[in-house]
């Protein structure tokens, strides 16, 4: 990876960052208080979140032939099941650092029940 892009997405993600911590000093508070702007506020975290986990699915060394007993396919498989856990959770609790440690806690465990039964 070139030095160049670092830099240039170190400022692009400082540039957002300043942006939207900067929006809410510049809208009319009116606006600010409109329901719809306190569910994306309560559901950004966990898209942000989900948005990471979903760019780092491990699926490109999978292919037609890859088996069952494929540490790829476990580890993907796993990823999902972690995922999908973490939804669940966060849906029923709203808690995002508890979802976190859900998800950590779930493919750990996932990996593990896997590799024990499938190979």
């Amino acid at each position: 990876m070139s030095s160049s892009y670092l830099i240039l997405a170190t400022f692009a993600m400082a540039t957002v960052t300043f942006v939207t911590r900067a929006l809410p000093a510049l809208i009319p508070k009116k606006l600010l208080d409109t329901p719809w702007l306190h569910r994306l506020n309560e559901s950004l975290p966990l898209s942000v979140m989900v948005l990471l986990i979903l760019t780092s699915l491990s699926y490109q060394n999978l292919s037609v032939t890859t088996g069952m007993h494929s540490a790829e396919l476990h580890l993907l498989m796993a990823q999902i099941g972690a995922l999908l856990l973490v939804l669940l959770i966060y849906h029923i609790s709203r808690q995002l650092l508890v979802s976190m440690v859900v998800g950590i806690a779930a493919i750990n465990g996932l990996l593990w029940l896997f590799t024990q039964f499938l190979g």
